[in-house]
This record gives C-alpha cells, structure tokens and sequence, in this order.
C-alpha cells in the first residue's frame, strides 16, 4: 500500500476519532473544531510515510501541538477582549452550594479543570479516547513506564481534588458549633450523607 493509500485509510478511520478529541479538548468552542481538525489531517499528509501501523494514538498527539497553537490564539483572544471590557466569560458564573445541586458529571469536569494541564490530558486520553498505556506514551511522545507513572500520579490528583470539593460542599462546612442548624429546619437525615 502506498503512503497515500495508508494516509487515506487513517483519514477515513480516524477522522470522528480526532475530531470528538479536539470538540471535547476546545470546550464548546465549536467554530474552531473544524480548523484544528484540518490542521491535524494537513500534518498527518506531510509526515505520512511517518504515520505508524496504529495511528490513531499519533494522530493524538499531532492533535495535542495543533490544540496548544489553537488555545494559545484563543488566550490571546480572550486577553484582547478582557482589555476591551468585555469579558463574557465573567457572565453566567454560579457558584454551587453543594455537589449534589450539578448535574453528575459536572463536579467531575470541576475537579479536572483544578488540575494541571498534563494530568487533565492523561485522564482525558484514558476516559475520552479510552487509550491504554502504550497508546498513551505514543500520544504523549514518552516511555511507557513514564505514562503509566504520570497516569497514576493524575488519578491520585484528581481524587485528592474531589475529595477537598466534597469537603468544601458538604453542609456546615466552615460553620463550627452553632445552634442555627437546629432552628432553620435542616433535614436531619441529609446530614448523614455529608462525609
């Protein structure tokens, strides 16, 4: 099979597979899903005699330089509108009063967003893209050892994480030896599920 047929091949394959990674990495800023997604496939044309019997895990990682350039333009972006005084990202924030007032999985991607850039994309390679070791250490450009450490590493992070968001929601957090629990009507079987 020639590079051009093997390039073709990955480009029918892998195509949803690259463009649910960057949609889910870009958070709703769909208009530029299709631009990073061109520029993974334009990369992946002028290296396909470099493309790999498996290349979807390549592909990630091709995936993961074009979204830092798209995400360092929308920083600049964002930057340019916070001068101007028009930041609509300060619109519509809420602060939750507890884990339970969310839907379900929206603590979760709370927890993730606290950490660091590195751990959120090796947990989002293993949930979203169901990645095992090896394919992450081939998205990630490292050793499989070293992917599996740094795997371990954000999992612990990201429980540490939910469990200090669990803490800080739980009802009478920050409120020590008061009697106004007693008198505002609190439900005293909810309080059993707050540890």
């Amino acid at each position: 099979m020639s590079n051009d047929e093997i390039f073709a091949a990955a480009y029918r394959e892998h195509y949803w597979a690259v463009s649910r990674y960057v949609a889910r990495r870009l958070d709703g800023r769909t208009s530029e899903v299709e631009e990073v997604v061109a520029e993974v496939f334009t990369v992946a044309w002028r290296r396909r005699s470099d493309l790999p019997a498996s290349p979807l895990p390549w592909l990630y990682g091709v995936a993961r330089n074009c979204l830092s350039n798209a995400v360092r333009g929308y920083g600049r972006r964002r930057r340019l509108m916070d001068r101007l005084g028009n930041d609509e990202t300060a619109h519509g924030r809420q602060i939750v009063d507890s884990l339970d007032s969310e839907r379900p999985a929206e603590w979760v991607h709370d927890a993730l967003a606290r950490l660091s850039p590195a751990d959120q994309e090796i947990l989002r390679l293993t949930a979203w893209e169901e990645l095992g070791v090896e394919e992450i250490a081939v998205a990630l450009g490292c050793g499989s050892r070293a992917a599996a450490m740094r795997l371990h590493r954000a999992r612990r992070r990201l429980r540490a994480e939910i469990d200090r968001m669990r803490i800080a929601t739980a009802p009478g957090a920050g409120t020590v030896g008061t009697d106004s629990d007693s008198d505002s009507g609190t439900d005293p079987s909810k309080e059993q599920f707050h540890g």
